[in-house]
């Protein structure tokens, strides 16, 4: 990503970053173990490792433990990127670690920064982000988990499912319903939420079942039986969870499509590797017209990736509150062009390309949940169109 990391977008502090994420990846064997590796322990061993070398620390701000005054976006996607290019598993480990800490992060008070962020950074605790029901996914406010206030204490019923770390997080950041007498904020008339760090210690609290993917990585469903968690570990405004789940989003959402970049970058690294050493009908498979054609759409398509994502990053870092309409385009077109970049791939290998372990098969699968996760490509259009739509709107009403 040397030619990207030259763009008005980045400091020299960037570029080092770079630099020395490259060489240090060198210097380690991420490549993937056999079927049937025990996928819970090479994710905590990566988590230690990053916390080791000190990649953690830009997942949590510096006064708890942390590389920079405040997470700095355009750092997180370049060790996403790096990362995801040669390991999906190690990119999980790093992105869940600021995801699942992030909340805290940006909206969690001083004695839960203190509890929690220093052993994220370490790497000595897993995090966990709990958002997703199975009837409440990229509609999150339609979740009905919900959780009452009972003395010191609020009491959490229900379940979550699709939890990245379920299963080996130390806590999880919990989103619930508001279940109290007062449902419904009588200001708005709207149900209201909460976020509260659930530790797996928490009476009540049970990973219900292991979920298996296509591109395995520990993921559980959680369920809640009047599950008791200590007032102090509310995350913000004890009624504002949803501004919480979604100022989260917004900050991470463009990094998913860092880690786009990623696998793209690899798949376009094989397929040329590839093709400039085979040779069909007497040609090499680089002189064909067809296949130039689709090497020059996968180098275009990673190139507007990286821009539209980086773009999103750099606005946040420069004092961008909310980059809500950025960081769907980054995610949205990102992902969905690591889709077509890496099919591509699959068809230049051909056979090769379906082998059980090559490098372009394990991507095919891996990058499928990206198009999903932090809200579906389906779900980026209707944030984007939303925004445009209302700027539309607020365009025709301003005077003049």
């Amino acid at each position: 990503m040397t030619e990207i990391l030259e763009l008005p977008f980045f400091s020299e502090a960037h570029r080092e970053l770079g630099a020395s994420l490259e060489r240090w990846i060198g210097d380690h064997d991420f490549v993937r173990e056999p079927a049937g590796e025990d996928v819970d322990a090479k994710c905590r061993a990566l988590v230690k490792l990053l916390g080791e070398a000190g990649w953690l620390r830009f997942a949590v701000p510096a006064e708890f433990g942390g590389q920079d005054d405040k997470l700095d976006v355009r750092s997180l996607c370049i060790l996403r990127e790096n990362l995801a290019y040669v390991s999906g598993l190690a990119d999980f480990a790093f992105a869940m670690q600021g995801l699942g800490a992030g909340p805290i992060s940006l909206f969690g008070s001083s004695d839960l920064k203190r509890k929690y962020l220093a052993r994220v950074a370490s790497g000595e605790a897993i995090a966990a982000f709990a958002i997703s029901e199975a009837e409440a996914g990229s509609d999150i406010a339609g979740m009905s988990t919900t959780a009452h206030r009972d003395g010191n204490s609020y009491v959490i019923n229900g379940s979550k499912t699709w939890i990245s770390n379920g299963g080996i997080a130390d806590f999880y950041v919990t989103f619930c319903k508001l279940a109290n007498a007062r449902q419904d904020s009588p200001a708005t008339g709207k149900a209201e939420f909460i976020a509260l760090v659930v530790e797996p210690s928490d009476k009540g609290s049970n990973v219900a079942e292991r979920i298996e993917t296509i591109a395995p990585h520990p993921l559980a469903t959680l369920s809640f039986d009047a599950c008791r968690v200590p007032a102090d570990r509310v995350v913000g405004d004890p009624s504002k969870g949803l501004r919480v789940a979604l100022g989260t989003l917004d900050v991470f959402r463009s990094t998913v499509g860092a880690a786009a970049i990623g696998f793209a970058r690899r798949a376009l690294a094989e397929a040329l590797e590839f093709a400039s050493s085979r040779r069909i009908f007497g040609e090499m498979l680089t002189e064909f017209q067809m296949t130039q054609g689709q090497i020059a759409d996968m180098a275009t398509d990673i190139d507007a990736s990286s821009l539209l994502v980086y773009r999103s990053a750099w606005v946040r870092d420069n004092g961008g509150e909310r980059v809500t309409r950025e960081a769907a385009m980054a995610k949205m077109y990102a992902t969905e062009a690591a889709q077509r970049v890496i099919d591509r791939a699959v068809q230049l290998l051909g056979g090769r390309g379906v082998v059980s372990g090559h490098p372009v098969e394990r991507l095919y699968r891996e990058i499928r949940s990206l198009r999903i996760y932090e809200g579906t490509t389906e779900v980026q259009k209707l944030v984007i169109a939303g925004q445009v739509l209302r700027n539309f709107a607020d365009a025709r009403r301003a005077p003049g």
